[in-house]
């Protein structure tokens, strides 16, 4: 297996922190392939969206509220929606297969949605809800669609954060019982969506299928909504009347899509896999001394990325790789 901390280091892709995801995407022509974005109706999800049917690919968008999706999607062309609930793993296996009833291939995921920060709460058979969303519910559902993902070559992207840095995986305590911080829970899953990118890279390689997970960037969208405004005025991320303070270093929507829409499409990826990336490059390992860049080599070291896929097949009852 490769160590991907090795190859955590920029390729100088000339796009950078400013660059948009029409901009990523210029002159890249994805007709008659397809793409799965969860959370592809809100924030960067809307706009990875938008960007990628620009470019000619077909959308699909499964969401929890399949209502409001459809609404936001409005008049964005090649675009469906179906239903999926990520903290619910019958919802997940649902959606699975009503897509591969479809007998249609998968040329790109991303697993875009998220939840952020918020009050303890448990679902399923009591898992710590942020781990089990973006972490657990994604795991699921990739490894139920591999069918449809490994004969194209997918790319995966795991939409990763900087908030990893607050947590790896607590192997103590992954479901937070003890304890419980909305910060460090929210760490621990960002953590899980890096060190899930390594694995499945690891794994899905000889296929042709690679795995990536990023840092989008500081965004103001709808993921801060558990986030009170005094919480934001003090974090230094809004002012009193609620508008984003530029100091905060706060991207656009568009800015905020383009290191998932290249991390998908680009060429300059390609033969690469299992890296962590942002700013539409591939980052650099974190500074031992801090700072706000760079990834944490908790969340690229690949025998806890595997401990961790292990425990998910566990927990989930679902393993696309149970037999390799």
């Amino acid at each position: 297996m490769t160590d991907t901390r090795t190859a955590q280091h920029s390729i100088g892709s000339g796009f950078g922190a400013e660059s948009t995801a029409e901009e990523v995407l210029a002159g890249i022509d994805l007709t008659g392939k397809l793409a799965v974005v969860t959370g592809g109706y809100s924030g960067l999800g809307l706009e990875t969206t938008r960007a990628l049917t620009r470019a000619g690919a077909h959308v699909v968008v499964p969401a929890r509220r399949p209502a409001a999706a459809a609404e936001a999607l409005t008049g964005i062309d090649g675009v469906e929606v179906d239903e999926l609930d990520l903290g619910d793993l019958d919802s997940v296996r649902g959606f699975a297969e009503r897509f591969l009833a479809s007998g249609r291939t998968i040329d790109i995921v991303i697993d875009s949605a998220a939840v952020m920060a918020c009050p303890e709460t448990r679902v399923g058979p009591g898992w710590e809800a942020q781990f089990a969303t973006n972490h657990l519910g994604h795991f699921a559902l990739v490894n139920r669609l591999w069918p449809a993902i490994e004969p194209g070559g997918a790319r995966v992207v795991s939409v990763s954060s900087i908030g990893h840095q607050r947590s790896g995986i607590r192997w103590d305590d992954v479901q937070w019982r003890e304890d419980y911080d909305k910060w460090g829970a929210y760490g621990q899953a960002k953590t899980a969506n890096a060190l899930f990118a390594v694995h499945l890279d690891a794994l899905g390689r000889e296929s042709g299928v690679r795995a990536f997970s990023l840092h989008p960037g500081g965004i103001l969208t709808p993921l801060q909504r558990h986030l009170s405004r005094e919480e934001q005025v003090r974090m230094g991320w809004i002012d009193e009347d609620g508008k984003p303070l530029n100091p905060a270093g706060f991207k656009s929507p568009e800015q905020g899509a383009a290191t998932q829409v290249w991390a998908a499409t680009s060429p300059r990826l390609d033969g690469l896999g299992g890296v962590y990336l942002e700013d539409c490059d591939i980052a650099e390992p974190a500074p031992e001394d801090g700072g706000r860049r760079g990834v944490k080599t908790w969340a690229t070291d690949p025998e806890q990325a595997a401990r961790l896929w292990t425990l998910s097949a566990e927990l989930t009852g679902v393993n696309a790789f149970t037999d390799r």
